[in-house]
């Protein structure tokens, strides 16, 4: 049987006293936010969050399988979506999601609270273990809001995001396999000067989509890392930064035949962006996007994509924290989602 680990073995391996561990691992003042970090760290690296006792508390909330008493249906799921800038309940994306949970737990007969707070302090009063059943995240989540919920023992799923930190259970689509594949549709066109628009460290699924393009790129030699505009910050519209890249690719007369977006809502900035610049956006450079949203179907020309199915992201990640609740000691899962290709007018062949 593994030995426990304790927060004197963490002091220890650190080099502070275990007053200090406490503290940072409590979520209390007095400790530097680089201390805390560091503690986090070296507790995750000792599987101190993974042990039954300890810093994890037992949840009471196990039922019987397919069966929630009356006492808990009264109760509700948080969903934590922090509204960080365009990470909000209108987006086309994150809204259709939070949609998705939503239904599944009305059809549950289990309440929702929706909670849009980005601050530790701002969130923790909302955080009543006797008042929920559990929490599902939505999006990126700072690492120190979810070790609060770990720390007290809340049943979580975490949809489209992960903590290398704290162990959870996660829902996603598919990102590599299919950028991997709509990569490679574009290669079979005849494609070869293709570059990837969009910050890889944005997201882990805009991460996952930058190695599944990469992947393909490198398979067929076709792999320049100087090719690609991944240094954008996170803003509401991108045309003027696209803008700007390609009028020095077009100077330097190497302007692509393919855009790789990481979604589609940076498709549309590319094709108002090469409008400016006067480039024949379906003629002379195809693009793609990613997501499936609305206005990717509307857009003309009509934008490649890749459908995520989003509601059933928000639905399956329901069905997997009940699951979580019932069994508390199964191990944790990563649930991946399948995306499909949906071939329109953004894309061609490359003219011999």
């Amino acid at each position: 049987m593994t030995k426990k680990v304790t927060m004197q073995q963490i002091a220890d391996h650190i080099g502070v006293s275990k007053y200090v561990v406490s503290k940072a691992l409590s979520g209390k003042g007095g400790v530097s936010e680089a201390t805390k970090e560091r503690v986090i760290e070296v507790a995750s690296q000792l599987g101190y969050f993974a042990q039954n006792s300890g810093y994890v508390k037992p949840g009471k909330l196990g039922q019987e399988a397919n069966k929630f008493p009356e006492s808990a249906i009264k109760q509700s799921v948080l969903v934590l979506m922090p509204n960080i800038r365009f990470q909000t309940r209108e987006s086309v994306y994150w809204g259709r999601i939070l949609d998705g949970i939503a239904s599944r737990l009305e059809e549950k007969d289990i309440g929702v609270v929706i909670v849009m707070e980005q601050k530790v302090e701002g969130f923790m009063h909302l955080l009543k273990p006797e008042g929920i059943l559990g929490m599902i995240g939505v999006g990126e989540i700072a690492s120190s809001m979810l070790l609060e919920v770990h720390r007290m023992g809340v049943p979580m799923v975490l949809v489209d995001h992960e903590d290398a930190l704290i162990p959870t259970d996660t829902v996603y689509v598919n990102n590599y396999d299919c950028m991997y594949r709509l990569t490679k549709h574009l290669i079979g066109l005849g494609h070869r000067r293709i570059s990837f628009i969009g910050n890889e460290r944005y997201s882990r699924s805009f991460f996952d989509r930058w190695n599944g393009f990469r992947q393909a790129m490198e398979e067929f030699n076709l792999w320049d890392k100087q090719d690609h505009l991944t240094e954008l910050e996170i803003m509401e519209h991108y045309d003027e930064p696209i803008q700007a890249w390609l009028h020095r690719r077009k100077k330097q007369q190497q302007l692509p035949t393919a855009l790789v977006c990481a979604n589609d809502s940076i498709a549309i900035d590319s094709y108002r962006a090469m409008r400016e610049l006067g480039i024949e956006t379906q003629s002379q450079i195809s693009v793609t996007g990613f997501d499936n949203i609305d206005d990717s179907a509307r857009h003309s020309p009509t934008i490649t994509t890749v459908n995520v199915p989003k509601e059933w992201l928000g639905s399956r990640a329901v069905d997997k924290l009940l699951e979580r609740i019932e069994r508390p000691k199964d191990p944790l899962e990563k649930l991946m989602i399948l995306g499909d290709l949906v071939y329109r007018q953004s894309i061609s062949a490359v003219k011999p």
